[in-house]
Protein backbone atom coordinates (compact mmCIF):
# COMPACT_ATOMS: atom_id res chain seq x y z
CA UNK A 1 0.00 0.00 0.00
CA UNK A 2 3.20 2.51 0.54
CA UNK A 3 3.19 2.79 -3.35
CA UNK A 4 -0.25 2.86 -4.04
CA UNK A 5 -1.84 6.08 -5.83
CA UNK A 6 -3.92 8.25 -3.74
CA UNK A 7 -7.56 9.35 -3.96
CA UNK A 8 -9.60 11.89 -3.03
CA UNK A 9 -12.75 10.01 -1.57
CA UNK A 10 -12.80 7.23 0.98
CA UNK A 11 -15.85 6.05 -0.77
CA UNK A 12 -17.00 5.72 -4.24
CA UNK A 13 -20.26 6.86 -5.58
CA UNK A 14 -22.72 3.84 -7.05
CA UNK A 15 -24.64 0.69 -5.35
CA UNK A 16 -24.08 -0.03 -2.15
CA UNK A 17 -21.94 -3.14 -2.07
CA UNK A 18 -24.34 -5.91 -0.22
CA UNK A 19 -22.62 -8.33 2.10
CA UNK A 20 -22.89 -11.78 -0.57
CA UNK A 21 -21.00 -9.61 -3.17
CA UNK A 22 -17.70 -10.89 -3.86
CA UNK A 23 -15.43 -13.90 -3.17
CA UNK A 24 -14.81 -14.77 0.89
CA UNK A 25 -10.94 -14.34 1.76
CA UNK A 26 -9.17 -16.96 2.54
CA UNK A 27 -7.68 -15.18 5.52
CA UNK A 28 -10.13 -12.76 7.06
CA UNK A 29 -7.76 -11.67 9.83
CA UNK A 30 -5.27 -9.18 7.56
CA UNK A 31 -9.40 -7.16 7.06
CA UNK A 32 -10.56 -7.22 10.65
CA UNK A 33 -7.04 -5.77 11.77
CA UNK A 34 -6.65 -2.98 9.31
CA UNK A 35 -10.48 -2.34 9.81
CA UNK A 36 -10.24 -2.09 13.64
CA UNK A 37 -6.70 0.19 13.10
CA UNK A 38 -9.34 2.37 11.38
CA UNK A 39 -11.90 2.33 13.79
CA UNK A 40 -8.87 3.84 16.07
CA UNK A 41 -8.04 6.73 13.79
CA UNK A 42 -11.48 7.94 13.93
CA UNK A 43 -10.75 9.87 17.20
CA UNK A 44 -8.48 12.42 15.59
CA UNK A 45 -9.87 11.92 11.52
CA UNK A 46 -13.82 12.16 12.09
CA UNK A 47 -13.72 12.44 7.69
CA UNK A 48 -13.28 8.67 7.75
CA UNK A 49 -16.44 7.93 10.21
CA UNK A 50 -18.88 6.88 7.72
CA UNK A 51 -16.48 4.67 5.28
CA UNK A 52 -14.85 2.64 8.25
CA UNK A 53 -18.69 2.50 9.74
CA UNK A 54 -19.43 1.20 5.92
CA UNK A 55 -16.43 -1.52 6.14
CA UNK A 56 -17.30 -2.67 9.72
CA UNK A 57 -20.64 -3.87 8.57
CA UNK A 58 -18.67 -6.51 6.60
CA UNK A 59 -16.32 -7.75 9.42
CA UNK A 60 -17.58 -11.41 10.21
CA UNK A 61 -17.74 -12.64 6.40
CA UNK A 62 -15.35 -10.07 4.63
CA UNK A 63 -14.75 -10.58 0.63
CA UNK A 64 -12.65 -9.58 -2.00
CA UNK A 65 -15.06 -6.10 -2.65
CA UNK A 66 -14.91 -5.35 0.87
CA UNK A 67 -11.07 -5.45 0.53
CA UNK A 68 -11.01 -2.85 -1.89
CA UNK A 69 -13.56 -0.39 -0.05
CA UNK A 70 -10.49 -0.88 3.14
CA UNK A 71 -8.04 -0.10 0.66
CA UNK A 72 -9.51 2.43 -0.56
CA UNK A 73 -10.10 4.41 2.47
CA UNK A 74 -6.15 3.67 3.25
CA UNK A 75 -5.41 5.08 -0.67
CA UNK A 76 -7.89 8.04 0.96
CA UNK A 77 -5.43 8.03 4.17
CA UNK A 78 -2.13 8.65 2.03
CA UNK A 79 -3.77 11.53 -0.18
CA UNK A 80 -4.81 13.59 3.24
CA UNK A 81 -1.70 12.99 6.02
CA UNK A 82 -1.93 16.93 7.19
CA UNK A 83 -6.01 16.32 7.94
CA UNK A 84 -6.85 16.15 11.61
CA UNK A 85 -8.56 17.91 14.39
CA UNK A 86 -7.55 21.21 14.96
CA UNK A 87 -8.56 23.45 17.73
CA UNK A 88 -8.79 27.39 17.34
CA UNK A 89 -9.42 30.19 19.22
CA UNK A 90 -12.68 31.77 18.39
CA UNK A 91 -15.87 32.90 19.38
CA UNK A 92 -16.90 29.55 21.90
CA UNK A 93 -20.50 31.29 22.08
CA UNK A 94 -22.25 29.43 19.29
CA UNK A 95 -22.97 25.75 19.12
CA UNK A 96 -24.05 24.71 15.85
CA UNK A 97 -24.95 20.92 14.94
CA UNK A 98 -25.30 19.37 11.23
CA UNK A 99 -26.88 16.02 10.74
CA UNK A 100 -27.73 14.04 7.38
CA UNK A 101 -28.92 10.52 7.04
CA UNK A 102 -29.65 8.44 4.14
CA UNK A 103 -32.98 6.61 3.66
CA UNK A 104 -33.09 3.08 3.41
CA UNK A 105 -29.19 2.97 2.84
CA UNK A 106 -28.46 -0.70 3.63
CA UNK A 107 -29.07 -2.96 0.63
CA UNK A 108 -29.62 -6.01 2.90
CA UNK A 109 -32.22 -4.68 5.84
CA UNK A 110 -33.19 -1.15 4.59
CA UNK A 111 -31.99 0.75 7.48
CA UNK A 112 -30.63 4.01 7.37
CA UNK A 113 -27.63 5.59 8.44
CA UNK A 114 -27.32 8.95 10.22
CA UNK A 115 -24.37 11.20 10.48
CA UNK A 116 -23.92 14.85 12.66
CA UNK A 117 -21.22 17.04 13.77
CA UNK A 118 -21.79 19.41 16.42
CA UNK A 119 -19.18 22.88 16.76
CA UNK A 120 -18.56 25.04 19.50
CA UNK A 121 -17.35 28.27 17.55
CA UNK A 122 -15.28 27.11 14.74
CA UNK A 123 -14.23 23.72 16.61
CA UNK A 124 -15.71 20.33 16.13
CA UNK A 125 -16.23 18.42 19.39
CA UNK A 126 -18.44 15.72 18.56
CA UNK A 127 -19.42 13.63 16.05
CA UNK A 128 -21.54 10.20 14.95
CA UNK A 129 -22.11 8.28 12.41
CA UNK A 130 -24.10 4.85 12.48
CA UNK A 131 -26.57 3.14 11.42
CA UNK A 132 -30.00 3.62 12.53
CA UNK A 133 -32.10 0.87 15.06
CA UNK A 134 -35.23 0.83 13.24
CA UNK A 135 -36.65 1.16 9.46
CA UNK A 136 -37.78 4.38 8.75
CA UNK A 137 -40.77 4.01 6.64
CA UNK A 138 -39.89 7.71 4.83
CA UNK A 139 -37.17 9.77 4.24
CA UNK A 140 -38.26 12.43 6.60
CA UNK A 141 -38.46 10.08 9.15
CA UNK A 142 -35.22 8.90 9.12
CA UNK A 143 -34.14 12.77 9.07
CA UNK A 144 -35.79 13.30 11.70
CA UNK A 145 -34.36 10.20 14.17
CA UNK A 146 -30.99 11.61 13.03
CA UNK A 147 -32.05 15.39 14.32
CA UNK A 148 -32.87 13.83 17.50
CA UNK A 149 -29.93 11.75 18.13
CA UNK A 150 -27.71 15.00 16.83
CA UNK A 151 -29.41 17.20 19.36
CA UNK A 152 -29.09 15.10 22.73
Amino acid sequence: MLDSKPCDTQVTKGARVSIHDGTKLDNASEDRTIVGSLQYLTITRPDICFGVNYVSQFMHSPTNVHFQLVKRILRYLKGTLGFGITLKKDSLYSLKAYSDSDWAGCPNRRRSTSGFAVFLGCNLISWSSKKQTTVSKSSAEAEYKCMSVASA
